[in-house]
């Protein structure tokens, strides 16, 4: 076994981080290198992650292990993203060399399957192990027993889940306390959601770690530009998960280009009519309202015409809905409006549902639109602030998602005998356990850092960072978790067939991973340079 150096895993990192810089250096625009711009982003999170796990291997021996077995990985990964295109990136070739030797000893694969089945320690303080332990014994008693019937029969979020995780608290975690929320104003507030999301996502992902992700995003578009009257209103509400939520933003044509959206809001009667269609809605039939991006001003094609509005609906359940408007519901609506929902079927992340919503003449009082007449026009802004934050958060499922599996795939492989002997005890299984921890740690720590940085008013390029890498990590644990399980994978009597499909879409929803490493993470860091 090696002796650890963090100061040869420093340097490692910044040979990797001089050859991101001139990548980026090389970038012409991101249209017109969309290739080069998509690697590099990928590569600066890789770095991003490093530099963290850097500090994490400073607090112990086993910390230290992890810390450079990520690196050695990391660095690894971006020199696939180089070789051949060297020239592209303005380096020369052998630009990542100098770090040759380390990666080359902390990649050996006597040293990655030394780290099978260890976790990596969270460093956590006795509060947000309390936070840990509650979320965690909610998932195993209450989410874990039914997830595998949701998934297998595309049920809906049992009640019981619902009112569980309102006992909790879950739904109130960014809420300020003054309005029946959890949040003391202090960096906290976005660990505890990142602990509370991972424990539940661990359990399911489409009926645990997702269900507190839409009422964050109403949270924070609330918080920073709904009128006092609103927050005294909805927030208690939400805190108590007495109203449950989903968000409509999406079009048919209008997915990650979100200031282009085209459903209109006009006026009418003390409030607006919604006309227009929306699609991956996800939780919309069960949800009490939709937090809806609508184009205010018909005479703009981009963000600055766009504002966000609350629009009560009645919950509903099943695969589809439809609810007409009768004179006086919201407050006094003229009535007549329609809303139409017809669920899209997926191949995992089920028991949400995620729908398409078409609207007819749908009647929001003007109460309803967020910051009222002030926030006529911010509806990009507030709603980007909301992803920011449910970029954080899918990373934090990812990694539930991810501990799942890994946790599956440990056992499985100490149970499974094969050729006289545990699967666990073969090189190969044991190296693919090996990084299955690395990577988990390395994107927990990742997680937690962003939501230092965001409790601060910082961090939003690193969400989008942790976001863009942790998804497609967990697309490689889940898949390895799958192949050590073999044939039993590939049926549904084990949870980890599950995993693997609803890992899939991590990667497509909250920006796919293409337009956040493009329009994003590639432009913010061409920014930076300017």
């Amino acid at each position: 076994m090696p002796s650890i150096d963090l100061a040869e895993a420093a340097v490692a990192v910044h040979v990797a981080a001089q050859t991101v810089d001139a990548g980026l250096a090389s970038i012409r625009s991101v249209d017109e290198d969309q290739v080069l711009a998509y690697d590099v982003a990928h590569a600066a999170s890789a770095v991003a992650t490093a530099r963290v796990l850097l500090d994490y291997g400073t607090r112990g021996d086993l910390e230290a292990r992890l810390a450079c077995a990520f690196i050695a990985d990391a660095i690894h990964d971006i020199a696939t993203r180089v070789l051949g295109r060297e020239e592209l990136w303005g380096v020369g070739r052998g630009a990542l060399d100098p770090a040759h030797q380390f990666v080359s000893t902390y990649r050996a694969p006597s040293f990655v399957a030394s780290l099978a089945g260890v976790d990596g320690p969270r460093h956590l303080d006795d509060f947000f192990e309390l936070v840990r332990d509650s979320f965690r014994r909610f998932s195993d008693d209450k989410i874990k027993p039914v997830a595998e019937h949701v998934h297998r029969t595309n049920a809906d979020v049992p009640e019981s889940i619902l009112s569980g995780l309102a006992d909790l608290g879950g739904f109130g975690l960014s809420i300020p306390e003054e309005y029946g929320g959890g949040a003391i104003g202090e960096a906290n507030d976005y660990l505890a959601m990142v602990i509370a999301t991972e424990e539940l996502s661990r359990g399911s992902l489409g009926i645990g770690g997702s269900l507190i992700t839409r009422p964050e995003i109403l949270t924070r578009a609330l918080v920073r530009g709904g009128t006092p009257e609103q927050k005294s209103h909805w927030l208690p509400q939400l805190a108590s998960g007495e109203t449950l939520v989903a968000v409509a933003v999406t079009e048919p044509d209008y997915g990650s280009d979100v200031a282009g959206v085209r459903v209109s809001a006009v006026r009418d009667a003390n409030g607006w009519r919604i006309n227009g269609t929306k699609t991956w809605c996800t939780f919309a039939a069960r949800a009490d309202v939709l937090m809806l991006l609508a184009r205010t001003d018909p005479s703009t094609t981009n963000h600055k015409g766009l504002s966000c509005f609350i629009v009560p609906k009645p919950p509903g359940d099943g695969h589809g809905f439809s609810f007409a408007q009768q004179p006086g519901d919201d407050g006094g609506a003229p009535g007549g409006g329609a809303m139409q929902g017809r669920a899209i079927d997926t191949i995992g992340y089920r028991g949400m549902h995620s729908y398409e919503i078409a609207f007819d003449n749908w009647w929001v009082s003007s109460d309803n639109l967020i910051g009222n007449e002030a926030g006529i026009g911010r509806g990009f802004y507030l709603q980007m602030e909301g992803f920011e934050n449910g970029r954080l958060q899918t990373a934090a499922r990812a990694v539930g998602l991810m501990q799942a599996a890994y946790e599956a795939a440990c056992a499985y492989a100490a149970d499974r005998v094969v050729f006289g002997k545990a699967i666990a005890e073969f090189e190969l299984t044991r190296a693919k356990l090996g990084r299955m921890a690395f990577l988990i740690t390395a994107a927990r720590q990742f997680a937690y850092h962003v939501s230092d940085l965001m409790s601060r008013g910082e961090g939003m390029l690193e969400a989008s960072m942790v976001k863009a890498y942790v998804c497609r990590a967990a697309e490689w644990v889940t898949r390895e978790a799958l192949q050590i399980h073999g044939g039993m994978g590939y049926a549904e009597e084990y949870a980890v067939s599950r995993y693997y499909v609803d890992a899939r879409v991590l990667s497509i929803f909250e920006g796919a991973d293409e337009t956040l490493c493009l329009k994003v993470i590639a432009r913010r860091l061409l920014d930076a340079r300017q």
